[in-house]
């Protein structure tokens, strides 16, 4: 039973990560109606200007953290402004193409100035180790990502639902020209919102690179788990792709423990079984752009 508690703890450490590293992508995806396969190139920049300045200047981890998501985030609102704009109103195959092409291009270009080597960010020493409950491990960096992860995902469900922003961008998606009609700024919309589910994927970087490892092929290799996360809980709703990546991150988990040689298959069995279920994913709806 300890075992079992041990990896459903574990499991859920995981889904929270999946889900911060995933949730700007189904605010893009979802919200702006935007195929974004480059979102891991930004939770890779924001792992990167974490590890340098915890692990080259010293910095505290803590102080890090904001500086991740607003790096990634100033690379977004940039981007957006020059390349991804431009893109809105094509059709999804120009946007997967670009934006996959821009993922090899950041591959490439962090691969030239830090090296291929895999890199991990030093915690200090409160976060390291673990403590035990009733004879269930919990780690204390674990605890602390499921800390924050609940924070992170109640404040969107909040802005997203309950404030004058959230009403503007969903306004801005369902019909740009009547919402311009009405006074909303929906250039000035979309690129807050691009720049902010950035700057959330640069948070979920720096917050997985001591689980995950750092390197340059980072992008690619966890491209497919961010789209998982979006296509089973649905692109409609931030709720979705918080349940699907807790469902996601158990199984994994659990499957990787109990039969690991078919461990990496159980979250692939899970979508195709879900997306039988409900094609839309759990909370998903048809989309309206």
């Amino acid at each position: 039973m300890t075992a079992v508690l041990t990896n459903l703890f574990d499991g859920v450490a995981y889904g929270m990560l999946l889900f911060v590293l995933a949730c700007g992508l189904a605010v893009t995806l979802g919200l702006m109606n935007f195929v974004n396969l480059a979102h891991g190139a930004f939770a890779m920049t924001g792992g990167y200007v974490c590890m340098l300045l915890v692990n080259q200047h010293g910095w505290p981890f803590f102080t890090a953290l904001p500086l991740a998501f607003v790096s990634a985030a100033l690379i977004g609102i940039v981007l957006e402004r020059t390349l991804y704009r431009h893109l809105y109103t094509r059709g999804h195959l120009d946007q997967v193409l670009f934006t996959i092409g821009l993922t090899f291009m950041s591959v490439a270009a962090v691969d030239w100035l830090m090296g291929s080597s895999r890199v991990f960010i030093n915690l200090p020493q409160a976060l390291q180790g673990q403590f035990d409950v009733f004879g269930v491990g919990i780690g204390r960096y674990r605890l602390m990502i499921i800390v924050i992860c609940g924070l992170l995902t109640v404040a969107l469900q909040l802005v997203l639902a309950r404030t004058r922003f959230g009403s503007r961008l969903r306004a801005a998606v369902d019909d740009p020209r009547a919402a311009s009609g009405l006074g909303i700024n929906v250039p000035q919309v979309f690129a807050f919102t691009f720049a902010f589910g950035c700057g959330l994927a640069g948070l979920g970087g720096a917050l997985s690179a001591e689980i995950l490892g750092l390197d340059p092929y980072f992008p690619l290799k966890f491209m497919i788990y961010f789209l998982i996360v979006v296509t089973v809980g649905g692109s409609s709703s931030i709720t979705g792709p918080f349940l699907a990546s807790l469902l996601l991150g158990i199984g994994d988990v659990a499957g990787k423990y109990y039969v690991p040689k078919m461990g990496p298959f159980v979250i692939y069995t899970m979508m195709i079984v879900i997306l039988i279920w409900r094609p839309n994913g759990l909370f998903g709806r048809t989309a309206a752009r």
